[in-house]
């Protein structure tokens, strides 16, 4: 009798793990894809890093809730907090880059911190994403294999900031100076060399301002181009240092409308608050920033009217640094949904399969207006050799309320900039000893 009863409990157990076993993928856990965000919420340049960071986090709860991730698999995330500090970065990049899945690709929120990690990305075999800065020569994708510079360099900013000044000029700039007042920082010091070629060949004089970080003191900068008049003025500025600019610029008399900024010192929180102070103030923009577009009614209706949006206040919701940081996740979003036409959709890449896809995006005028983008930036697409897609920016200016735009797109002048690239990633090469790659 008790044999015949461990038989039967037997079967039964046998049974059981047969239903186990054969049980359709109920518990199978579904593919994710794992996307570091290192991000600056305090610090120095905390006010342009808070939307940033805001942005680059929607998006992907955007995605996620809209479309259950890309081809069902679903995007997770972590923020690690730099304080725009390199040390963090690397702290933060090192920590980060073997989670989940393994990192898609690092936006470092930082140039210095881009600096710090471009070796690293060799031979971690990582991609550094970062649209509209960073290092200016890594366009140049067949020796700077994993970075991404999207959409533009601060070397094409510069060019654009010329162009436009050429324009006012009537094409002649000899004669005149221009002056460049910078952090003086990585960040700062990027457009210095491209601005001495261009001074050689357009004739102008280059004036140097440097500004100790965090800038918040700036009188005897802005002292010394009261006594220099510089016909027109650059400002290579973030966070606090820009509004404190903007402020001393008015007491000291120099005329707004002359000064052009990089795209990181144009954000509304740069202006909002000095009304009228900064009226005619003209900065760069990759994206048109006039208009709202379906991604932002997508944002609302699928993320925050459920509560789960990021910024503590919606209303940041469409400004610029908000904006860019979505388009940031955005280009992250499309080198995975490319990398899986390649190797497989419905599963977690690897990041070395994402890099394949951010070389070969190619974001047409249709895909972006589907992607809800479409209104707000041109096509780019990028290739083995190019690794920042075709670059376009215009100029946009305060009136005291809001910004106008004030040019058509602009795409920058490669004959002094492709040699530059050449010249400076041939350097890296030979210091790192790294072997051109063959596009052809």
């Amino acid at each position: 009798m008790r044999l015949k009863t461990l038989a039967l409990a037997a079967t039964i157990v046998t049974a059981g793990l047969a239903a186990v076993v054969t049980t359709p993928s109920a518990y199978a856990q579904a593919a994710e894809q794992f996307i570091p965000l290192l991000v600056y919420r305090t610090g120095q340049f905390a006010p342009l890093g808070i939307p940033w960071a805001d942005g680059k986090a929607d998006y992907l709860k955007l995605v996620n809730a809209r479309d259950g991730g890309v081809n069902g698999v679903k995007l997770t995330f972590e923020e690690c907090e730099t304080a725009y500090d390199a040390a963090k970065g690397v702290e933060c990049y090192e920590r980060l880059k073997k989670s989940g899945s393994g990192a898609s690709g690092f936006d470092p929120q930082s140039t210095g911190i881009t600096f710090a990690l471009t070796d690293k990305a060799f031979n971690d075999k990582v991609s550094i994403e970062t649209m509209g800065y960073g290092l200016s020569q890594s366009v140049d994708g067949t020796v700077f294999a994993w970075n991404f510079p999207l959409l533009g360099t601060y070397w094409t900013a510069t060019d654009v900031m010329i162009q436009d000044i050429l324009k006012k000029e009537k094409g002649s700039l000899k004669g005149k100076k221009i002056a460049l007042v910078y952090h003086d920082s990585p960040y700062g010091k990027e457009p210095i060399l491209l601005l001495q070629k261009l001074a050689a060949k357009e004739g102008f004089e280059l004036a140097l301002f440097p500004v100790t970080p965090p800038g918040v003191e700036q009188k005897s900068t802005w002292l010394q181009v009261r006594q220099q008049k510089p016909d027109y003025l650059l400002l290579w500025s973030a966070g606090v240092m820009t509004p404190a600019a903007i402020r001393e610029a008015q007491a000291s008399g120099y005329p707004r409308e002359k000064i052009y900024s990089i795209w990181w010192a144009g954000s509304d929180h740069d202006v909002k608050d000095l009304g009228d102070a900064a009226k005619g103030y003209n900065t760069l923009s990759i994206h048109n920033n006039s208009v709202k577009d379906k991604v932002h009614d997508d944002l609302k209706k699928h993320v925050y009217d459920k509560g789960q949006g990021t910024a503590s206040n919606a209303s940041g919701v469409g400004g610029m640094a908000h904006t860019r940081g979505m388009m940031i996740s955005m280009l992250q979003v499309e080198a995975i949904r490319a990398a899986q036409e390649k190797y497989g959709k419905g599963k977690s890449l690897t990041s070395e399969q994402v890099r394949w896809g951010f070389e070969n995006l190619n974001l047409t005028a249709e895909k972006l207006k589907a992607l809800g983008f479409g209104e707000m930036m041109r096509p780019v697409k990028t290739s083995c050799s190019d690794h920042m897609g075709t670059d376009w920016a215009r100029v946009v200016q305060w009136d005291g309320a809001k910004w106008q735009i004030k040019s058509d797109w602009y795409q920058a002048d490669k004959s002094i900039i492709d040699p530059l690239v050449k010249e400076l990633a041939d350097k890296y090469a030979k210091d790192k000893k790294i072997e051109r790659r063959n596009c052809s």
